[in-house]
């Protein structure tokens, strides 16, 4: 069956790609894929990729990087640049040799000084809505540059950055010239893959990119359709009409010669509002971690979840291995005896707190946070629950927040696959961090000592972190690392990883 054909497209698509693709592409129409995904993309801006629904379409296949974190293999590899060196003891200054002859997929030629441009808009908080990667992580950094030529770049930073290579895997160049005022809907990268259009609502479509520096993958032209009910998804695969879909329920992965599970590297969370009473005292939030009975909701997402102590997967560097032998338990006894205890020292724990779920954040969300709410109820929390879609939960998730907000919390999931506790902590728990609902001076301070650390003791720092946040703040109501169930059409060859729920790279697909 023929993916993608041009003549179902319209007369305006089919022009675009036609104008795009040469004639042996043309003829190779059975090359091309469609995916299904669960939500359309708010944009496929080069600077929003950390967000997975823009990741999943333009992450190394409109836009790649200066390097590259293999998923298979947790090992920093060349991309865009080939070598690197470190030009300062302090780690304040790194020196990058820059691949030769690359162009963006407009023409213009890849340098050093456009590379600048790029990072200088990335991190403009003038460009609206913010940029992801720029929250997610490098909200806080300043940097400056040097280009002794077109092919070499220097970067100083502030502070000490001892793995600012490993960093810049999540720094996504886009071609020079993108709007200072907006995220775009178009995309201009160096990346194998060119953009051809996107109909909203329906869908987006991708060509090969014939000029491309390096190998030239199999897949011609891919199609990108969105469909939200995990078993539609699942259908359209095993009919024929879609290729791949990432992402589906555990009730619908019952086909084992089209489904395969993997550790998406998401952690599951309820993120606490601690600035909001009641949720500021420190019982109470105690509580909501007792009252939660996680096992009984692993049925939800997979028997083969791993309970979570902190918001980064077993293999990243910095997770401590010590608290995954005590997580929290049900207990909803305890549970309702801190609340009591709490209620007794003075604290209104009939206030009303708001759970703010996001529809399809992972299969079965809905369903997991109507449990939670029952859960927090029978420990004796009033709690109401509010589903969002995607774009207002984002605005609930990153600053500014509301200040007239009250008690809150929001259902989260966390994707670390880059090989450093650093790309978690500063978003999600320094005062000032984008994501962060909480402020302790003394994390901070070992979070900044930290991120400036070289490894080994960089990581025994962050284990010390993490231990923090689990036993004195409880910044977090941790459920899972996820497990994630994949669909592939058995036409095409795909293997999923840990880097699936973050990108999903077009030249990894072959054809049997």
């Amino acid at each position: 069956m023929l993916r993608y054909p041009v003549y179902a497209l319209g007369a305006a698509t089919a022009a675009a790609v036609l104008a795009l693709m040469p004639l042996s592409q043309a003829q190779a129409q059975n090359k091309n894929v469609t995916i299904v995904l669960t939500d359309e993309p708010t944009d496929v801006d080069g600077c929003d990729t950390s967000q997975s629904t823009v990741g999943r379409v333009a992450l190394q296949n409109f836009y790649e990087t200066l390097t590259m974190m293999d998923p298979d293999t947790g090992q920093l590899t060349p991309l865009l640049a080939t070598s690197w060196e470190q030009i300062t003891p302090d780690s304040k200054g790194w020196r990058f040799h820059l691949r030769n002859g690359v162009k963006y997929h407009d023409g213009q030629p890849f340098t050093a000084q456009g590379i600048v441009k790029t990072i200088q808009r990335n991190q403009n908080p003038a460009v609206s809505p913010a940029c992801g990667n720029r929250t997610k992580f490098f909200g806080l950094d300043k940097f400056t540059f040097k280009t002794p030529d077109d092919y070499t770049l220097e970067i100083y930073t502030e502070k000490p950055e001892p793995i600012l290579p490993i960093r810049l895997s999540q720094m996504t160049l886009q071609a020079p010239g993108a709007s200072e005022a907006s995220l775009t809907r178009t995309a201009v990268g160096t990346g194998p893959y060119k953009f051809v259009n996107w109909v909203p609502g329906l869908e987006i479509n991708v060509v090969r990119n014939e000029d491309y520096w390096g190998k030239k993958p199999e897949v011609a032209g891919a199609k990108y359709v969105w469909r939200k009910e995990s078993a539609v998804r699942a259908a359209m695969v095993k009919i024929g009409e879609a290729d791949l879909t990432d992402n589906i329920a555990v009730q619908d992965a019952l086909d084992p010669t089209l489904d395969h599970s993997y550790l998406n590297t998401e952690t599951s969370f309820l993120r606490i509002d601690s600035t909001r009473k009641p949720l500021d005292d420190k019982r109470v939030r105690l509580a909501i971690t007792y009252a939660i009975d996680r096992e009984a909701l692993k049925g939800l997402v997979s028997k083969d979840a791993l309970l979570a102590t902190q918001v980064i997967i077993p293999t990243i560097p910095g997770h401590n291995h010590e608290l995954d032998k005590r997580p929290y338990k049900f207990d909803l006894a305890k549970a309702k005896q801190l609340l009591a205890e709490a209620k007794a020292a003075g604290v209104d724990i009939s206030k009303e707190i708001e759970i703010q779920g996001r529809v399809n954040i992972w299969q079965n969300a809905t369903e997991m946070m109507e449990a939670v709410q029952q859960m927090l109820k029978a420990a004796g929390l009033n709690v109401k629950l509010v589903m969002y879609d995607r774009a207002p939960w984002l605005e609930l998730l990153n600053r500014p927040h509301d200040e007239n907000r009250g008690p809150t919390l929001l259902q989260g999931q966390h994707d670390n696959n880059f090989g450093d506790a650093v790309f978690s902590v500063p978003t999600r728990y320094k005062c000032e961090g984008s994501q962060s609902f909480t402020c302790d001076k003394d994390l901070e301070e070992l979070a900044d000592k930290a991120a400036a650390t070289p490894a080994p003791e960089r990581y025994k720092l962050y284990e010390e972190v993490f231990r923090r946040i689990h036993d004195d703040i409880i910044a977090d109501v941790l459920l899972y690392h996820m497990i994630g169930y994949t669909r592939v059409n058995p036409r095409i060859v795909f293997k999923p990883n840990p880097s699936l729920n973050a990108m999903i790279p077009l030249a990894r697909i072959s054809f049997k």
